[in-house]
């Protein structure tokens, strides 16, 4: 990448650092969406961790218990309660790479939380409250697919 171009960049994620606001990054594979999303969260001044999640990599059933967490006996396998990664991110942020694969149905799950600012781990009776900022990235050109439908 051009170095002023890069500059350019850079200077645009210390800018949405600032902001709270959840933010979209557009690149191609291996474009360094991820270190920007690392830049936006170093820059914003949030004291919690920073979560990164390969959100096309996973199902709907693997996403959601990556994501929310799940307690002790939620299904099969889950021999103890997990945290999700929106509970690690709590007061910091979550950056979920490939957010463009993304099913309807974790789209949904993904607009609760953010309405919310609460998760329900799989299993679990109540819900957790979490302050989260996300930052997600993209290869896809989600203004393009909305007007697709």
């Amino acid at each position: 990448m051009h170095s002023d171009t890069m500059r350019d960049v850079l200077l645009l994620a210390e800018r949405y650092a600032r902001s709270t606001a959840s933010v979209v990054i557009l690149g191609e594979s291996g474009s360094g969406k991820e270190g920007i999303a690392r830049r936006v969260h170093s820059e914003s001044g949030r004291s919690g961790a920073f979560v990164a999640v390969n959100a096309g990599a996973l199902r709907d059933d693997a996403l959601a218990s990556e994501l929310f967490g799940h307690v002790k006996g939620a299904f099969t396998g889950a021999s103890g309660d997990r945290a999700g990664a929106f509970q690690r991110a709590h007061e910091g942020t979550l950056f979920l790479d490939e957010l463009g694969e993304l099913s309807l149905a974790a789209q949904v799950m993904l607009l609760r939380v953010l309405e919310t600012g609460r998760v329900q781990p799989m299993g679990a009776d109540r819900e957790v409250e979490v302050d989260v900022r996300l930052v997600g990235a993209t290869h896809r050109d989600l203004t393009q697919r909305v007007r697709q439908g």
